[in-house]
């Protein structure tokens, strides 16, 4: 890390992920086998630079789950300090959402996620990613931004 007067630059990693819901009001969730494992979370991954956020949770949906999204819209912005906590990496999460998917989920990438199903949102499995609890918590209360619990 730089050092700036006395402020030190800290490295974020911007994330992009979705929210991706069914007629039935379910939610998309994967549990992951890779990083972040055992933990279920919904589907994202890092932005490439250049890349807007639509761009990058249409490719991430389609590289992890083979769905085909459109017109995802951002809803909120997630500070997953506990991530932070855990392993030194801090990752701040623009999450997108839409109804508007062609496709079934597969396992397209089993090294990363040992499957995907759909659930209420209000009934997430245990244990799950700070990332994707929080965005899913701004997504049933309609709000942008929770601040994050100190870990």
């Amino acid at each position: 890390m730089k050092k700036y007067g006395l402020r030190a630059m800290v490295s974020v990693t911007n994330v992009s992920a979705a929210i991706i819901k069914n007629e039935k009001g379910e939610i998309l969730i994967g549990k992951r086998t890779g990083s972040h494992a055992p933990l279920y979370s919904i589907p994202g991954g890092h932005l490439e630079q250049g890349e807007t956020f639509e761009e990058a949770a249409i490719k991430e949906v389609r590289e992890e789950t083979g769905l085909i999204i459109s017109n995802p819209k951002v809803f909120c912005v997630t500070n997953n300090l506990q991530t932070y906590s855990q392993e030194h990496k801090h990752y701040v999460s623009v999450n997108l959402f839409t109804s508007d998917f062609v496709g079934s989920p597969q396992i397209m990438e089993a090294n990363k996620c040992e499957g995907w199903f759909w659930c209420l949102p209000e009934q997430l499995p245990q244990p799950h990613f700070d990332a994707s609890e929080y965005a899913i918590a701004c997504f049933l209360q309609q709000v942008f931004y929770i601040k994050p619990d100190k870990y």
